[in-house]
């Protein structure tokens, strides 16, 4: 799976379909729990009803296993059981954000000035600031698009997984993404500190392409994987508006919770052998004799 590596996650070990049950399971909990808690996490907003659904989510694994044919890759398998799962616990949204040409940089007259800076030299108080102000504003989201952030910006799952875990095309997952990143950078700079924004040198129609092709970049992983636009191509006010989307990703990838408590992942651990233990006891149903006419 393209995506972030975890400090805590177990390197994902080839689990493929037909394995017996319980050993895929337990293998898949080592590799992935980590991340699921994480969705479940940031989709359920407290760590209780987070740690029942990921316990939840494997248990239904091992009861659906022999469904899974291998056709998708076994931790997207998950984040589709785990969003079916989180959807009844979700905490309630905010407002729906501004229409995306509401939220489009071509009528602001002012800049962060953490973005419009140099050089980040003074500035981490304001990043900082400026990182909590996207944190909290994510929950915030209406449920359209905070789901494929969290998948996306926070787990660091690739688009193409993102959209098979949500049952959706890519492109609309991207313009989902597009949207969200959007309407958080207007969170993060409504109460930061602005200075003016340079003066445009291109006509709006290359600005547009710029910011497409900025807005691709981000959806391969952006700054942070080495996707970026050539500076050479930029004008300052560009620029700054592309730091502060780079700040917005930024503040999303450090919301990665890549741990699952030692109790949690025992407690599920136990679960799982339980079940398993039941099931191979239990006395396999015979079927119906057929009837003669």
């Amino acid at each position: 799976m393209a995506r972030r590596d975890s400090p805590t996650a177990v390197p994902p070990t080839p689990v493929h379909a037909g394995w017996d049950a319980a050993e895929a399971v337990t293998r898949l909990l080592a590799s992935h729990g980590p991340r699921i808690r994480g969705l479940a996490l940031r989709l359920c907003g407290n760590a209780a009803d987070a740690d029942d659904v990921v316990q939840e989510v494997f248990l239904q694994a091992l009861r659906k296993w022999h469904t899974f044919r291998g056709d998708s890759d076994p931790g997207t398998w998950l984040y589709t059981i785990a969003l079916r799962t989180c959807r009844g616990r979700m905490r309630r949204a905010g407002r729906a954000p501004k229409p995306m040409s509401q939220l489009m940089p071509w009528g602001e007259s002012t800049v962060m000035a953490v973005a419009a800076a140099e050089s980040d030299r003074g500035t981490g108080a304001e990043r900082r600031e400026a990182i909590e102000r996207v944190q909290d504003a994510i929950a915030e989201l209406p449920e359209h698009l905070r789901v494929p952030v969290i998948l996306k910006e926070v787990l660091g799952v690739s688009v193409q997984e993102t959209a098979a875990a949500l049952g959706l095309a890519e492109n609309t997952v991207k313009t989902r993404l597009h949207r969200a990143r959007m309407a958080l950078r207007k969170s993060m700079t409504a109460k930061a500190r602005r200075v003016a924004a340079p003066v445009p040198i291109y006509e709006k129609q290359v600005c547009l392409d710029l910011f497409k092709a900025k807005m691709a970049a981000m959806d391969r992983g952006g700054t942070g994987a080495g996707f970026v636009v050539p500076q050479a191509e930029m004008c300052a006010r560009c620029r700054a508006v592309f730091r502060e989307l780079d700040l917005v990703q930024d503040a999303c990838a450090q919301m990665t919770d890549g741990r699952l408590p030692v109790a949690l992942r025992r407690r599920i651990e136990r679960a799982i052998a339980e079940r398993d233990g039941r099931e191979r006891a239990a006395p396999k149903r015979r079927g119906r004799r057929p009837v003669r006419a």
